[in-house]
C-alpha cells in the first residue's frame, strides 16, 4: 500500500497497517525532519522493523536532494536474516525505478560468509579468519607471484581483487537485497569472494544489516565502518541492552591461562624477528622509520591485511610518532615481557583490589618501567609487529592481543573504569581462580562516536521502560522519546502476578526465600496445574542456571516431575550452543505433533534474547522469580558507585529497571503478533509491589489488571481457564467503529481528510 505521511508518499508493503506502525512513523519522520536522535519503545509482535524500514526507505526516495542511507543493527544473524526478508518484501512493492536503483545487505563475518571449501570448514570463527589470512595476505600473495607452485591463493578473493583494482565491483552486485545466503550463492556462482565483496560494497549501499559490534565495538568499527558518512541512519533494534554491549565491548579479562599464552607468544615472535634479522633485517629497518613517522599508514592497508584496529585511539594521536623506547622490535618484546611478568605478580594477591587506571598506570610505571605513553600504543605496536613479520595465524596470539588491548585502554582512560583483581570466585571461594578484570562503568564511552558521528540514531525496542532512565545511561539528548501501546479487538494478552502457592505460603525467589521447600514445591505445583490446563507450548523463565539446576533436581526428589511429564514433554536450555538448539527443535516438534512441551529457560540466556515462541509453541510464559543481577559482583558494585557519582543513578533503582527489563524481555516471548495470544505469570510476591511493577512496559501494564494482581495458584489456574475459553471463539481481526486494529489506505486517506479539517 501506499500511504501520504505529512506530506510525504510512504511505501508500505502489506494490505493494512496497525494504528501505532502509523504513530511511529510519524515520530520517525519528526525525529529525521530535526536530523536527531530518537528513543521509541513499541510493543513485541507490531511489526517495528516493517515501520522502520518502510519510513527512511520512503524518506530517501522523497527527498533525492538528502539521500539518506539506512545501517540497521541487530544483535543475531537470525535477526538480520528477518530483517532482510522484510526488505526483500519491502522493495518488491517500491516504484520499479526505485527498486532497480536500491542496495541492501547484510554483513557478518567470514565464519558465515567464507565459500573457500578448505577455510570454511574450521569449526571456530577465529580459525576461519586464520585460513583466509593464510590465502589472502598481501605477502602470501608476493610469494606466490614468485613462486606460485608451492604457495596456495584463494581464487575467490583474486577475483574479487581484480575487480576491485579495475573498479568494476557493480557488475558482481547489481542492486538487490543480499541476505547471507544470496552473497554465499553469488559467491559460488560468480567465483567471488562474498565476505570481501560485501565489505567493499557496504560503502555503496543503501541499507546495511550488521551486528551491533561493527558500530559499538571499536576495534571493529574502525574497519568496518569508517567509511559511513553522517547522512546516515543508524537504528539499534532490540536496544534494551545496549548500555551491556557497550561495556563489553570495552571491558578485558585476563587470567593465568591469558599470561602463559601471552607468554607462548612473545617466544614465538622472538624467534620470527631473529629469522627476519637473518634473512630480511630490512623490513624491520623499514618498519622502525615508519614508526617515527607516525601509525597513520594504517588505513593504506590492503582490504586483506586489515586486523582488528586500536581499541580506544582517536586518529589525532595516530598521527603522533611512536615512542621511543618501543620502536625497535626486540625493545618493544622487552616491554611487554616486563608488562606480563608485572601483571602474573599481581595475579598472586591473596586478597581482593579494586584500583583506578591512574592508580595502576602510576604501579605500572613505578614496578615495571612502562610510562602511560608506552601503554597506549602498545596494540597499534603489536598490529605493526605482526605485520612486518608477516604473521597469518591471528587466533594463536588472542593471549597478547588480549595484553595489548589491556594496556591500550588503561593507557587511553582515565575515569569511567576500574581494576578489579579477585584471586576467586566468591560462589566457589575453594578453587583458586585469579582473575584481573577492566571493567568499563560509563556505557556512553563506546557509544558516543556514534551519537557525534550520524546525525540520526534511533534506539528502539519491546522493552525499553523505564524510557527516561537510557538518555542518562548513554548520556545523549533524544529529539523524540516516546512509548507505544497495543491496539487489540481482544484481549489477547493476559499478565498475572501471582503471590502465593494454593497452601496460601507466599513464593519468591528472594536470597532468604528460594532454597525453602515450601517456595519449591509451590513453584512445581503451579508448573504442573498449568501443564494440566495450557495447551501447547509452555515456556519457564528462572533467575540463573545455578538456581534452575536446583529446583530442577528438587522437583525430581518430590516426583514434581514426573507429574510434569505425563502431560508435556520437558526440554531445558543449557549453557551449551548445540544442546539449547537441539532442545528447542524437538520442542518445537512436540508441540507441533500435538504432545506439548515445556521449555526450561534462563533470564540474560540466549533463549531469552532472540528466540520467539509464537502461536502454539508459547501459550504461556512463567518467570520464576525477579532476575535480579548477582548483587555481591565486585564489578556490578564498581558499576552502581559510578551510576550513583556520575549520573546520580540510585542502586536500587537501577537494579530494579535491570531486572524488570530482563522480566519483560522473558514474557514478551509469547506474543509476536496481535493475531497471536498468550498469558504471562510473574510468580513471586515482590511484583505485587508497585515500584517493581510500574517499571514493567506499558503495552504489558495496560492488561494488568487489579483483580490479577496478587492471585494464588488455584485463582491464576481459573483465569487461565477463563483466558484460553474466551480465545477459542472467533472474533473480528480488523476491528470497527472507533477501535480499529488495521488500517487500509482508505482509512488512512480518511484520516488524514479530518486533520486537514481540524
Amino acid at each position: 500500500m501506499r500511504f501520504d505521511l505529512d506530506g510525504m508518499p510512504v511505501h508500505f508493503p502489506y494490505a493494512a497497517i496497525y494504528p501505532e506502525q502509523h504513530a511511529y512513523m510519524g515520530e520517525l519522520k519528526r525525529a529525521l525532519d530535526a536530523r536527531g536522535h530518537a528513543l521509541l519503545e513499541m510493543p513485541t509482535g507490531t511489526g517495528k522493523t516493517a515501520a522502520l524500514i518502510s519510513l527512511i526507505t520512503s524518506y530517501s526516495l522523497a527527498n533525492p536532494s538528502r539521500p539518506l542511507r539506512l545501517i540497521y543493527c541487530t544483535r543475531t544473524v537470525h535477526e538480520m536474516e528477518k530483517t532482510l526478508a522484510e526488505l526483500r518484501l519491502l522493495f518488491a512493492h517500491l516504484p520499479p525505478a526505485a527498486s532497480r536503483s536500491l542496495l541492501a545487505l547484510g554483513l557478518s563475518s567470514r565464519k558465515n560468509l567464507c565459500v573457500h571449501p578448505q577455510a570454511s570448514a574450521a569449526a571456530v570463527r577465529d580459525s576461519v579468519d586464520t585460513a583466509c589470512r593464510r590465502l589472502t595476505a598481501s605477502w602470501v600473495r608476493e610469494k606466490a607471484a614468485s613462486d606460485p607452485e608451492s604457495t596456495q591463493l584463494c581464487e575467490f578473493y583474486e577475483t574479487f581483487d581484480r575487480a576491485a583494482a579495475g573498479g568494476d565491483l557493480a557488475p558482481l552486485m547489481p542492486p538487490g537485497v543480499y541476505t547471507l545466503a544470496d552473497l554465499r550463492a553469488l559467491g559460488r556462482q560468480r567465483r567471488v569472494c562474498p565476505y570481501f565483496l560485501a565489505r567493499q560494497m557496504v560503502k555503496y549501499a543503501n541499507v546495511v544489516v550488521y551486528s551491533y559490534q561493527y558500530l559499538l565495538d571499536p576495534k571493529v568499527a574502525s574497519i568496518v565502518s569508517r567509511e559511513m558518512q553522517k547522512e546516515c541512519v543508524v537504528v539499534f533494534d532490540e536496544a534494551h541492552n545496549i548500555d551491556n554491549v557497550c561495556i563489553e565491548a570495552l571491558s578485558v579479562s585476563i587470567r593465568k591461562q591469558t599470561l602463559e599464552g601471552a607468554e607462548r607468544n612473545l617466544r614465538r615472535i622472538s624467534q620470527e624477528i631473529d629469522r627476519f634479522k637473518a634473512t630480511d633485517a630490512n623490513r624491520l629497518r623499514a618498519e622502525y622509520n615508519r614508526l617515527v613517522d607516525g601509525l597513520a599508514q594504517r588505513g593504506n592497508l590492503p582490504i586483506s591485511d586489515a586486523w582488528l584496529a586500536n581499541p580506544a585511539l582517536p586518529d589525532d594521536i595516530l598521527k603522533e610518532a611512536v615512542p621511543g623506547n618501543i620502536r625497535r622490535a626486540e625493545h618493544f618484546l622487552a616491554v611487554l615481557r616486563r608488562l606480563v611478568r608485572f601483571l602474573d605478580g599481581r595475579l598472586e594477591t591473596e586478597n581482593v583490589e579494586n584500583e583506578m587506571p591512574v592508580a595502576f598506570v602510576a604501579s605500572i610505571h613505578s614496578q615495571a618501567g612502562i610510562d602511560q605513553k608506552m601503554l597506549r600504543f602498545c596494540y597499534d605496536r603489536l598490529h605493526s609487529l605482526m605485520m612486518t613479520l608477516e604473521i597469518t595465524d591471528t587466533d594463536e596470539f588472542m593471549h597478547i592481543q588480549t595484553i595489548c588491548d589491556f594496556a591500550t585502554l588503561i593507557g587511553t582512560y582515565t575515569r569511567g573504569f576500574s581494576i578489579i583483581i579477585e584471586p576467586y570466585d566468591e560462589r566457589m571461594p575453594d578453587i583458586r581462580d585469579p582473575v584481573i578484570q577492566l571493567s568499563c562503568h560509563d556505557a556512553s564511552l563506546a557509544i558516543r562516536p556514534v551519537f557525534d558521528r550520524f546525525e540520526t540514531v534511533v534506539i528502539t525496542s519491546g522493552t525499553l521502560s523505564p524510557i527516561d532512565l537510557y538518555p542518562r545511561l548513554l548520556n545523549f539528548n533524544p529529539v523524540i522519546s516516546r512509548s507505544f501501546t497495543m491496539s487489540l479487538t481482544r484481549d489477547c494478552i493476559c499478565p498475572m502476578v501471582l503471590t502465593r502457592g494454593s497452601d496460601q505460603l507466599p513464593v519468591s525467589t528472594k536470597f532468604d526465600m528460594r532454597g525453602d521447600p515450601g517456595v519449591v514445591r509451590n513453584y512445581g505445583r503451579l508448573l504442573l496445574e498449568m501443564a494440566s490446563a495450557v495447551p501447547d507450548g509452555i515456556v519457564c523463565f528462572f533467575v540463573s542456571y545455578s538456581y534452575m539446576d536446583g529446583i530442577v533436581n528438587s522437583w525430581h526428589e518430590m516426583g514434581i516431575l514426573q507429574d510434569i511429564m505425563q502431560h508435556k514433554l520437558v526440554f531445558i536450555e543449557t549453557p551449551d550452543v548445540v544442546e539449547t538448539t537441539l532442545a528447542l527443535d524437538n520442542y518445537r516438534k512436540a508441540c507441533d505433533c500435538g504432545r506439548g512441551a515445556v521449555f526450561f529457560s534462563v533470564a540474560r540466556g540466549k533463549v531469552a534474547e532472540g528466540i520467539d515462541f509464537d502461536r502454539h509453541y508459547g501459550r504461556l510464559v512463567i518467570m520464576f522469580g525477579v532476575p535480579f543481577q548477582y548483587t555481591l559482583s565486585r564489578i556490578l558494585l564498581a558499576r552502581l558507585e559510578y551510576l550513583r557519582e556520575t549520573f546520580q543513578i540510585k542502586e536500587g533503582d537501577f537494579l530494579t529497571f535491570d531486572a524488570l527489563r530482563q522480566a519483560a524481555q522473558c514474557v514478551g516471548r509469547v506474543i509476536r503478533s496481535k493475531a497471536d495470544y498468550g498469558m504471562m505469570i510473574f510468580a513471586d510476591k515482590r511484583y505485587s509491589r508497585h515500584d517493581k511493577r510500574s517499571k514493567l512496559p506499558g503495552w504489558i501494564l495496560s492488561h494488568l489488571h487489579d483483580a490479577h494482581l496478587n492471585l494464588s495458584t488455584d485463582m491464576a489456574l481459573h483465569i487461565a481457564r477463563e483466558f484460553l475459553r474466551r480465545m477459542a471463539q472467533p472474533y473480528d481481526k480488523m476491528g470497527s467503529g472507533g477501535k480499529k486494529t488495521l488500517l487500509t489506505e482508505e482509512d488512512l486517506h480518511n484520516m488524514a481528510e479530518d486533520a486537514m479539517e481540524i
